[in-house]
């Protein structure tokens, strides 16, 4: 299959054969666990203080005969601090007692990561590709005109060194309606927006190349997301497990891409 290759004014300038990483077949359940295995190591461990509830004299006494036993005297057998003078003190160090400690704290030590097979991994980042080329599940997530996909541009583009520059390539592909879309932020309902997240977004195009000055160039339009070719992953090209993202590679990244991942049908 051959698929038109853009200037960076918008015009097709020839056909080349699309790699066979797009005949990848879809696999959304992939894709969900590949994203999620992402996700999940970006979670930072959190837990208790070590010594919470545990640091008091607090000790229990309970057996017949001991010094200080609660036996037959009309308390509860508990754990209790030792006051001065002697008697019985609070009880602490029990879950249910004033200070107590908790009984299943967050620990440090839970395994939060998410594993997933490499094979698996791979499987999925490909079966993500093949479907940001799907005009049927692109064009449930962006505003799209009629054009080719997936979205390919001369290597002319590697060398934009400024944000105004890819917003002038942008344009003429048609994709000034689906960027402008993601200029409205949302304000996040639940108490996600006191801890540092006021705000959702939506995600426009991403744009994949192998030169770091379109990168950064491309990176400070608001929804739009550029990555080198080597650090593509399937989060980036299925954001929240969803695949079908709008995609421009530029001709060297699309080459690099056609030897890097190789469908082979059985």
């Amino acid at each position: 299959m051959k698929v038109d290759v853009y200037s960076v004014e918008g015009k097709p300038l020839k056909k080349v054969d699309l790699p066979s990483v797009f005949k990848t077949p879809y696999r959304p359940d992939l894709i969900l666990r590949a994203v999620t295995a992402i996700q999940s190591h970006r979670i930072q461990p959190k837990g208790v203080y070590y010594l919470a509830g545990k640091d008091t004299s607090a000790e229990y006494v309970g057996r017949r005969g001991d010094y200080r036993a609660g036996i037959n005297r009309g308390t509860s057998r508990l754990p209790r601090t030792k006051p001065g003078g002697g008697g019985l003190g609070e009880v602490r160090r029990v879950p249910h007692a004033k200070g107590g400690l908790r009984a299943h704290p967050p620990k440090v030590e839970k395994v939060i990561g998410k594993k997933i097979n490499a094979k698996e991994r791979k499987l999925a980042l490909m079966s993500a590709i093949a479907a940001s080329g799907d005009i049927t599940l692109v064009r449930k997530r962006h505003k799209v005109g009629k054009i080719s996909l997936p979205i390919i541009i001369e290597d002319k583009a590697e060398k934009l060194k400024k944000t105004k520059d890819v917003e002038k390539m942008l344009e003429p592909l048609g994709l000034a309606d689906d960027i402008k879309r993601t200029k409205n932020k949302k304000i996040r309902a639940g108490i996600g927006k006191m801890r540092g997240r006021k705000y959702k977004k939506k995600k426009s195009v991403l744009i994949i190349a192998t030169s770091k000055d379109l990168i950064k160039a491309a990176n400070n339009i608001p929804g739009v997301d550029a990555v080198l070719v080597k650090d593509l992953n399937t989060e980036l090209l299925a954001p929240g497990g969803h695949a079908g993202r709008l995609t421009i590679w530029t001709e060297s990244a699309i080459n690099e891409a056609s030897k890097r991942w190789v469908y082979a049908s059985s």
